[in-house]
């Protein structure tokens, strides 16, 4: 075997020297483009896929992670463009736990561990309160970085230094930057919640001096003012939260009924934003009650005996002299009734009264309407075979006064309830399920396979010829020589007649062309040559006698000559 090989060395290299200098760079360059070609593909295909290993690293403590990465034998590489490091996708996890167990990413807040480095001996009061002050900030960013969209945050703290000097302080104010994870979003309350995290941690620090900014530059921090003012923006959100509260109601109380897929609930409420405030009072006139009470009585007995005679000057006359020791001269006893009687009474009453002031709360509901598509249902009719049909009027009625119940239907408002049956139209959406095709794994073996096609592809088409040429072509194999036919005259001249004399003449030309494919002519001679030739004549004859008597006639006349 080994003397094979260095006879077919030694013979291709012959052939090679033996080719024009041009031809010999020619293939020598295809020979070599093919194999740069295979070596890349098969590179590429079984080189591993790179992901980042993290988003965004600090460039010193990249420095320290890919000595870990040496340490721990994990390749990797750094992007040119964004600088962050890459490991193969299949390691990321792995890596990751590893890394972490190192201490790393590290936190690029710092905390209230700052304040335990040995800060020497010789600092000042103002660089001991900038360190606090550096803590708490990193700390307040570590508190807001645990909420779930908060990727990373950092805090500013502006605060005027404490002195006795100073009558009119400047209040403390702070500022949040928030990095959001993806396409996350902070709601009112999140939003609100950061604000009285950072005004609880800092003393005299008021929520509305607290601004939050996200990384696009959006600030989602509004005053109370501009909040009511812009109040119609939200209009839209919270009148969807209201409608699909009382959906997922009704949906709650009729799929146990019904079914899953079979009834579909719509609500729209039409809300009133309007703030109100209003101060009333009122007086029950029903409910009273005696606050204070006074009463004066007078009676009079008898005449006054000053009083009465004739008006006049005799009778206003003094009176006659007395008798000492006894009544008077001429006087006669005679009682009398009451001569007078008044009576007066004072009552003040305290009248029931209420002042009231009322805020009216905007986003009361003032018109509901609801409308609900039931699914007709299956029933077995008669020949046995499953029909849909509506559902009865009495079934509609009990899902509606459900309905009712749910929203909370209220007539007064002018409420509306709409509940109807109605064939549904089967779903063949396929459910949302992640196809194979977008697997990692998947993606691999595609981006493995694919590369081995291409590389056998470049060296059927490329390599291969190019080997070709130099390899020794097989000897061509000699013509046997065709035996005599002794039924056609000795020697075999008369056969070859058919064969040989044709080349110089045009009819016979075509003649020994067809007669090439008969394989008793031109193929192997087997042991009956002489019945074989026999009946390749016969073919000949009876495909074209015309031909066949030409060739007779000339046969016969170089006869008579």
């Amino acid at each position: 075997m080994a003397s094979s090989l260095t006879a077919a060395l030694s013979t291709s290299l012959q052939s090679f020297n033996e080719m024009p200098a041009g031809r010999q760079i020619a293939l020598i360059g295809m020979i070599a483009g093919g194999l740069v070609a295979v070596a890349a593909i098969l590179y590429w295909a079984l080189r591993p896929t790179y992901a980042p290993l993290f988003a965004q690293v600090d460039g010193a403590e990249a420095a320290e992670m890919m000595q870990a990465l040496t340490s721990m034998g994990v390749p990797y590489k750094v992007d040119s463009t964004s600088g962050r490091i890459e490991i193969p996708q299949q390691r990321i996890a792995e890596t990751r736990l590893l890394l972490a167990g190192q201490g790393f990413p590290k936190s690029t807040d710092v905390g209230f561990e700052l304040l335990q480095d040995n800060a020497g001996f010789g600092n000042s009061r103002l660089i001991e309160g900038a360190r606090f002050q550096r803590a708490l900030e990193g700390e307040l960013g570590r508190s807001v970085a645990a909420l779930e969209p908060v990727e990373k945050a950092r805090v500013h703290i502006a605060q005027a230094e404490r002195s006795v000097f100073v009558r009119e302080r400047t209040p403390p104010s702070a500022s949040v930057v928030v990095h959001l994870r993806g396409n996350r979003s902070l709601t009112e309350a999140q939003v609100g919640a950061i604000v009285h995290l950072v005004s609880a941690s800092v003393p005299d620090l008021l929520p509305e001096r607290v601004t939050v900014v996200d990384q696009t530059g959006r600030l989602l921090t509004v005053d109370d003012d501009k909040k009511s003012a812009n109040l119609s923006l939200d209009h839209l959100d919270y009148t969807n939260r209201v409608e699909a509260g009382f959906v997922e109601r009704v949906q709650s109380l009729l799929i146990p009924i019904v079914g899953r897929d079979r009834v579909r609930v719509q609500v729209a409420t039409d809300l009133d934003f309007s703030r109100v405030e209003r101060t009333e009072e009122s007086f029950d006139p029903d409910r009273t009650a005696v606050r204070s009470e006074q009463s004066n009585e007078e009676e009079k007995i008898g005449a006054d005996p000053g009083v009465g005679g004739i008006p006049g000057a005799l009778t206003n006359q003094p009176p006659a002299g007395g008798v000492v020791g006894g009544p008077a001269a001429g006087a006669v006893a005679n009682p009398q009734l009451p001569s007078s009687r008044s009576q007066q009474t004072t009552r003040n009453y305290e009248v029931d009264r209420t002042i009231s002031h009322v805020q009216e709360t905007p986003g009361g509901i003032r018109r509901l309407s609801a409308a609900v598509v039931v699914d007709y249902q299956d029933q077995t009719n008669d020949a046995g075979e499953v029909v849909r049909v509506p559902r009865s009027d009495a079934e509609l009625e009990s899902i509606r006064a459900l309905v009712r119940g749910a929203v909370g239907f209220d007539e007064k408002r002018g409420d509306l309830i709409n509940v109807t049956s109605i064939s549904f139209v089967p779903d063949t959406r396929e459910e949302d399920v992640i196809p194979f095709w977008s697997e990692i794994w998947f993606l691999e073996l595609v981006k493995v396979v694919g590369g081995f096609i291409l590389a056998l592809l470049v060296l059927l088409t490329v390599v291969k010829p190019g080997l070709q040429q130099l390899m020794p072509k097989p000897p061509e194999p000699e013509p046997e020589p065709e035996p005599e036919s002794p039924a056609l005259g000795a020697d075999g001249e008369e056969l070859r007649a058919l064969t040989d004399e044709s080349q110089s003449d045009d009819e016979l030309v075509a003649l020994s062309h067809q007669g090439s494919a008969h394989p008793s002519l031109t193929g192997p001679k087997g042991v009956d040559q002489q019945q074989l030739d026999l009946e390749a004549i016969r073919e000949m004859v009876r495909e074209d006698p015309k031909r066949v008597a030409q060739v007779m006639k000339s046969w016969l006349a170089e006869d008579g000559n």
